[in-house]
């Protein structure tokens, strides 16, 4: 859908007579950005700042967002005279989400355009929008033709000393842990999104980007040059076969810098990330089905080649009402009683859908097999023509490992050419998500987490998932599905610490449109039946979503709807227990509802069930055992 421009006369638009500043006010009026530079005159190096205005108080979110570009031929930020802001305009646009946090969203903001022109006359506008829970702004060149390398971004959020910071240090995988930090003593190379808490207040933001395509590659934040100001960071060489520099071609508009700003619920809750992408590309998506996946990786490395064992997997599948089932790598050499195409065969047979992995193919060194099949569009037409013969549903496709623009285009050119055959796509070892799901709605998650896959790979994981996983939610979730594969009750080859309670929770405070619940067929046969009944019914995709308690690595509860019905998830990442009271006020008024309640018990491996009617103006408290949680279903009564 198209976004409606109308006039927005009540947008403030202030030019001073000494600094050419100007404001732009969000439509709720609680959000500003401004630009202007120190000198005294219209010419020179422009910046942003962020003000978050809230009972009568003016919070400087962000003193100085440096802004520019320099390209092969000329500079774009040092010398740069204002020439005029545009009218300005309300972007308005409401649109349906297949799957995500949110169905109905709206992608609603105020614009203005500012015009700019460097000394070699040539011209550079700022695209500025004010959202009620945030701010973005692009760069455009909007001369008709010329091809050129962009040499670096000038773009650099300055933060402040006092503010509070959660941030990964930066890998091709996106698979670190987020550290805590107070200060800016540390200088790296950090992943998105980057979280920061405006010193001891309730005001907080989450720097990202968003809408990356064909025309630039991915970014990251860097605090090497200045430890206070966070540059947006080009691929390094290394990173990843190309050339590391992005070359646009005329007229060109950038990726959005985006930070989501307000209070912890404006920032769970966002959308943002999806609301300002392109929108989607596909004329039908009633084929796109978000659902629930048996993966049988987590509990038996080689599963996949073991017949057997992936029939097990679709078994459990079948008996828990799942939708799909992951055939995972060296499916290529199934043995022990049938081959690949007998198990997609078998599946079907027991109404479920297969999904099935590849290899990217983009490096020698990961020799995972398949590996040739995904790597060109010749190959890739073949095999999903393949693919969809036999019955399958959607690839899982792994190890990309750069954010470079060749890499841009490949992940693209996956999903174009998927979409032909309607088959689901999702990403591991990867990015995190740019706003490609709203684009490619068949886009149904990604990896870019230290997922409970690490728990195969060394002891770390066991000691920091409990912090971990709350800070996911205030971070590495708000900004698109996330294929983290919880809910495991059993051990894989290293152990974990999280109650019962606290991984049932995981099946709602993570958001995947593709939800792999990974333990083994008995770590859920074992479950008492409240559990096991809240497993089989808990959506992949929702309706609304509201965050209700929680600060990062401490404790997080969410709750999201479906239809007339909401779930509640609740973890605790601190080792100590605590009584969480849980409001009911998200409610429908004059409704009531029936709660199933599932909480820790006496142990981490035992679980406790409550069954409540409950409204709008009730409260339940709930007790959380150390590294605990709990799990809630309310379903209306009539």
């Amino acid at each position: 859908m198209k976004a409606k421009l109308f006039t927005a006369l009540f947008l403030l638009i202030t030019i001073s007579a000494v600094s050419q500043k100007l404001t732009v006010t969000s439509p709720n009026k609680k959000i500003s950005v401004n630009l202007f530079h120190g000198q005294q005159v219209d010419t020179g190096e422009w910046y942003l700042k962020v003000n978050y205005h809230d009972d009568h108080q003016v919070s400087e979110m962000i003193p100085r967002v440096d802004l520019g570009l320099v390209r092969e031929d000329q500079d774009f930020s040092k010398d740069l005279q204002f020439l005029k802001a545009g009218k300005p305009t309300l972007i308005q646009e409401n649109y349906r989400a297949v799957h995500g946090k949110r169905s109905q969203c709206s992608n609603e903001a105020n614009e203005v355009v500012v015009a700019f022109e460097n000394s070699g006359k040539a011209k550079m506008n700022l695209i500025v929008r004010a959202y009620n829970d945030g701010v973005a702004f692009r760069y455009e060149f909007p001369e008709k033709e010329g091809v050129f390398t962009i040499r670096d971004e000038l773009t650099a959020y300055v933060v402040p000393d006092t503010t509070e910071r959660w941030l990964q240090k930066f890998d091709l995988s996106n698979e670190g842990l987020y550290s805590h930090m107070k200060d800016d003593q540390v200088q790296q190379n950090w992943s998105y999104p980057a979280l920061f808490r405006l010193g001891e207040s309730r005001y907080w933001y989450l720097v990202h980007e968003a809408d990356v395509d064909r025309a630039y590659c991915a970014t990251k934040l860097s605090n090497l040059g200045d430890q206070s100001s966070y540059k947006v960071t080009l691929p390094y060489p290394h990173e990843g076969e190309a050339e590391a520099l992005p070359t646009i071609s005329l007229p060109w508009k950038s990726p959005w810098r985006v930070i989501i700003l307000g209070g912890l619920s404006d920032i769970v809750e966002s959308t943002l990330i999806d609301d300002i992408s392109t929108p989607a590309v596909l004329p039908d998506t009633d084929w796109i089905k978000p659902g629930k996946v048996s993966w049988n990786y987590w509990s038996d490395n080689h599963g996949t080649r073991d017949f057997q064992t992936v029939c097990e997997f679709t078994d459990l599948a079948a008996t828990m009402g799942w939708r799909y089932t992951l055939f995972d790598w060296e499916w290529d050499v199934m043995a022990n009683g049938g081959n690949v195409e007998d198990a997609a065969k078998y599946a079907l047979s027991k109404g479920v859908k297969p999904l099935i992995w590849y290899n990217s193919g983009m490096f020698k060194w990961i020799t995972a097999t398949p590996v040739d099949r995904m790597k060109t569009h010749e190959n890739r037409m073949k095999e999903f023509a393949w693919l969809k013969e036999q019955g399958f549903a959607g690839v899982k496709i792994d190890f990309f490992l750069s954010e470079k623009q060749y890499m841009v285009d490949y992940y693209l050119d996956i999903l174009e050419d998927a979409a032909q055959f309607e088959l689901l796509v999702y990403f591991h070892g990867c990015l995190v998500p740019r706003g490609w799901a709203r684009t490619y709605p068949h886009l149904m998650t990604y990896e870019g987490v230290r997922g409970a896959e690490w728990y195969n790979n060394n002891p770390e994981l066991t000691n920091t998932a409990p912090e971990h996983n709350s800070v996911m939610a205030f971070t590495r979730n708000v900004v698109g599905s996330m294929d983290y594969t919880p809910v495991t009750f059993t051990n894989s080859q290293h152990p974990h610490i999280t109650s019962y309670g606290h991984e049932l929770a995981l099946s709602v405070v993570f958001e995947s449109a593709l939800q792999h619940l990974a333990d083994r067929p008995g770590g859920y046969a074992n479950l008492p039946d409240a559990a096991k009944w809240f497993l089989k019914e808990v959506p992949a995709a929702w309706d609304d979503t509201k965050f209700l308690d929680g600060f990062p690595g401490r404790d997080v509860m969410i709750a999201r709807q479906t239809g007339d019905s909401w779930y509640i998830g609740g973890i605790n990442s601190e080792n100590k227990e605590k009584t969480k009271t849980i409001s009911f006020d998200f409610l429908k008024a004059g409704q009531k509802y029936k709660l199933t309640l599932i909480a820790d018990g006496e142990h981490d491996k035992m679980l406790s069930s409550r069954y409540l009617v409950v409204d709008n103006s009730s409260k339940v408290d709930v007790k959380l055992l150390r590294r605990g949680g709990f799990a809630a279903s309310l379903k209306t009564l009539n």
